[in-house]
Parts: structure tokens; sequence; C-alpha cells
């Protein structure tokens, strides 16, 4: 197993390196490895091969895994839907970053939560760029005013930038579309640092429209 994931993580390193000078030699690409489908022994192992950065989208499972894998200095990324009801049960493992901030009424109830347990959350706004209704996120119209809101209102989530999934739809062209969207909301933004766009099938497009890190499933575990 050592051997597979290890060999696949070198692919895939060596795969957004060349997306990235190609682009751009100054930034750094942070790769993110979704772990949803993944067991805590393919977890470990990757860590052995040098990955920090693991992705979960159900907060049972980020749990269920940090439990589990509390002795290794892991960087946990939430990038599913959260629900209102979960807040709690994610805030106790104090993840790394929130990538998928989906709407005002969840940031809402995150700050009270926070609040009243003197937390901070960095998060990312996740931006529904290709307007595409099976999809969670800002529609882009409203991202930077509601940006703007919820760092003035929310003072215990420390937005850093956006995320979003690119269009679902095997036309490039259209995919590039809703990058460029992000990309450009991203833009301008003051002081965002992170645009999470990019996942198994398209991260390499999503680098070249500007990306700094990408959410990889697929091309680990394989």
């Amino acid at each position: 197993m050592q051997t597979r994931l290890n060999q696949n993580l070198l692919e895939a390193i060596d795969r957004i390196e060349k997306a990235r000078i190609a682009t751009d030699r100054r930034r750094i690409v942070q790769l993110v490895a979704v772990s949803k489908y993944s067991s805590k022994e393919e977890i470990a192992t990757l860590y052995t091969c040098g990955q920090r950065a693991f992705g979960e989208n159900k907060v049972q499972d980020l749990q269920q895994k940090a439990s589990a894998l509390e002795t290794l200095p892991l960087e946990w990324h939430f990038i599913g839907a959260l629900q209102s009801n979960k807040i709690n049960a994610l805030l106790h493992w104090n993840p790394y970053l929130l990538q998928s901030l989906h709407s005002l009424e969840l940031a809402q109830a995150l700050q009270l939560r926070l609040e009243r347990e003197n937390k901070n959350l960095k998060a990312l706004m996740q931006v529904n760029s290709a307007k595409e209704e099976s999809k969670s996120g800002f529609m882009p119209e409203v991202v930077l005013e509601m940006y703007a809101r919820i760092q003035e209102e929310c003072r215990n989530i420390k937005l850093c930038g956006l995320m979003s999934i690119g269009a679902h739809t095997e036309e490039r062209a259209v995919i590039q579309k809703s990058f460029e969207t992000t990309q450009n909301l991203f833009a301008q933004i003051k002081d965002a640092e992170i645009l999470s766009m990019g996942m198994s099938g398209d991260f390499e497009l999503a680098i070249a429209c500007g990306s700094n890190c990408v959410r990889l499933g697929s091309t680990l575990f394989k």
C-alpha cells in the first residue's frame, strides 16, 4: 500500500508542479488530500509519505479519523456542506480550515458558537460560480458584499479566501469560465490568501486559472 500511495502522491505533485510552473513560477500550490473514501490506515500511510493536509466532507467521518489519528500532526480541512446541528461537533476538533462556508446563515450560526467558546475559525467562502442548483455556495453577484459583511459581523470567523467547485460538465470551456469567475472575485478581495479550486478531474485547469489550493481524492487513493 505504501508503495502505491507514495507513487500516486509523487505523480500528483509532479502534475501540480508542471501546471504551476506553466502559469506562475512564484505561486505555491497546496495539496489537500480528500480522504472521504479512505481508511485511517491509508491516511496514516500517506502521512508517512509526506502529506499533511487532509479534507473530509462529513463531520462524523472527520471525528472518527481525527480521533483515531490524533497522535499525528495532521492539518484537517472540512470541505463539505456543514449543517448547523453539526457545528459543535466540528469545532470540537479545531479544524485548520473550513473550506465550505456556503451561506450567511451558516456564518451567523458559527459566529454564535465561536463567540460563546472564545474560539476563532479560519474559513473560505464557497462560491457557486457555475450557478448550479445541485451545488451550495454564494452566487457570484453577491460574493464581494457578503464577504465584507461576514468580515464585519462575524469577527470570530477569519475569512482568508474563496473556494469553488468547477462546473459539472465535460466542456472544458465551461469549466474554465467557472474557475475564472471565482478567480476574478478573489482578485478583488483585499488580503485574500487562499483560492481553493480544482479536484482530481480538473486541477491542472484550475491551477492555470489561478488556484493555489487543490483538493485531490481519487488521484491519490486510486
